[in-house]
C-alpha cells in the first residue's frame, strides 16, 4: 500500500527474518490476484533495493569503513549481466550500451528518458550517476517481476489465509474516484478531518493512520509540499511525509496513486470517527468526498490551494 518494503526499523530485523520476507511476499502477491499487485510489489522491492545499493556505492566512493561486506557497483553490474554494457567514463558519468539503455529505460516516463533526446555516440548513451541508479532500480524491478505470479501449492498458501484476508481487505474497493476539481478540507470525510486535525496539532500519527491521511490528500490532488503545508508539519517529519508521497506516486511522480483504505479498514484501524448520515451509505473516504463536492453550493467550493 505504501510502495515500500522497508520496515520502520529495518536493521532491527534478524537476517533470517529479512531473508524469508522476500519469498513470503512473493507468495502473498501471487495469491492476492489483484490487477497491478505484481507491478506495485516489484516497484516497492526495487525502491528498497535502490536505497540500499546507493548507500553502499556512496560509502564506497567516500572510502568509509564498513562493518560488513558492501555491495559494489561492479558486482551488481556483473550480477545483472551489465558488465561492459555500462562503463564509467569519469567525473560521475557513465556510458551505457544503447540496447541496455532501451531495455532499462523502457518503463520510465518523461522526455529526458527518451532516446531521441539523448546524445548517442558509437552505440552508447551517456548518463549521470543518479540516472544510472534509476536504471539499475528498473533492472531490479524487472528481475523481481520474473516468474510472478507463482503457482502456489495449497500446502504453502493455506497457512497464509489470515494474512491474505487482511491484505485483501486493505485493498478492497480499489476503484474509488481519483480526480477532483477542488481541495476543500471542510468537505473531507469525518475520519480524514480528524486525522488532519491531529496532524496539525503536532501528534505523531501511527504509521497506518498517517498512510491513510497522506494517501487521501494525494488522491484529492495535493502534491508533496502541499500535503506538508496543509498538515502544518516541519523538520524531519516533513521530509518523511515528502518521501511517502514520492513512494505513493511512484519514482517518476506520474504513477497512479495508491488509494487510501476503505471505510471498513478505517473502522478496523479505529480511525472511523464522528460518522454522519452520508458515512452510512458509502464504502470509501474518496467516495464520500466526491459526493460532498457534488452536493456543495458553489460558494463552498473555494480551493484551499487558492487561498
Amino acid at each position: 500500500m505504501e510502495g515500500t518494503t522497508e520496515a520502520e526499523e529495518p536493521r532491527a530485523w534478524s537476517d533470517r527474518a529479512e531473508l524469508l520476507s522476500y519469498p513470503v511476499a512473493r507468495v502473498l502477491v501471487s495469491l492476492l490476484d489483484v490487477p497491478g499487485a505484481v507491478e506495485k510489489y516489484a516497484a516497492a522491492e526495487a525502491a528498497t533495493a535502490r536505497e540500499r545499493f546507493v548507500e553502499d556505492f556512496e560509502a564506497d566512493l567516500e572510502l568509509k569503513s564498513a562493518g560488513g561486506e558492501r555491495l559494489t557497483l561492479d558486482r551488481l553490474l556483473a550480477d545483472f549481466g551489465l558488465s561492459g554494457r555500462i562503463e564509467p567514463t569519469g567525473d560521475g558519468e557513465f556510458s551505457v550500451a544503447v540496447t541496455a539503455y532501451l531495455e532499462l529505460a523502457a518503463a520510465l516516463s518523461g522526455e529526458r528518458w527518451r532516446l531521441v533526446g539523448r546524445p548517442l555516440d558509437s552505440g552508447r548513451v551517456p548518463v549521470s550517476r543518479p540516472e544510472l541508479y534509476t536504471l539499475l532500480r528498473e533492472a531490479v524491478g524487472r528481475r523481481v517481476e520474473e516468474g510472478l505470479p507463482l503457482s502456489v501449492p495449497e500446502g504453502i498458501g493455506d497457512p497464509l489465509d489470515s494474512e491474505l484476508s487482511a491484505i485483501r481487505r486493505s485493498v478492497a474497493d480499489l476503484d474509488p474516484p481519483t480526480a477532483f476539481d477542488a481541495v476543500v478540507p471542510g468537505l473531507f470525510p469525518p475520519c480524514m478531518r480528524a486525522l488532519l486535525t491531529r496532524a496539525r496539532e503536532g501528534e505523531a500519527l501511527p504509521d497506518r493512520s498517517r498512510f491513510s491521511l497522506v494517501a487521501f490528500l494525494v488522491s484529492a490532488g495535493l502534491d508533496r509540499d502541499e500535503v506538508v503545508e496543509l498538515c502544518a508539519i516541519e523538520g524531519e517529519a516533513a521530509d518523511s511525509i515528502r518521501a511517502q508521497v514520492d513512494r505513493l506516486r511512484g519514482a517518476d511522480g506520474e504513477g497512479s496513486v495508491a488509494a487510501p483504505p476503505s471505510c471498513a479498514v478505517m473502522d478496523d484501524y479505529g480511525d472511523c470517527v464522528d460518522k454522519d448520515e452520508l458515512c452510512e451509505s458509502i464504502e470509501h473516504p474518496l467516495s464520500y468526498y466526491e459526493q460532498r463536492l457534488e452536493a456543495a453550493p458553489e460558494e463552498q467550493l473555494t480551493d484551499w490551494r487558492a487561498q
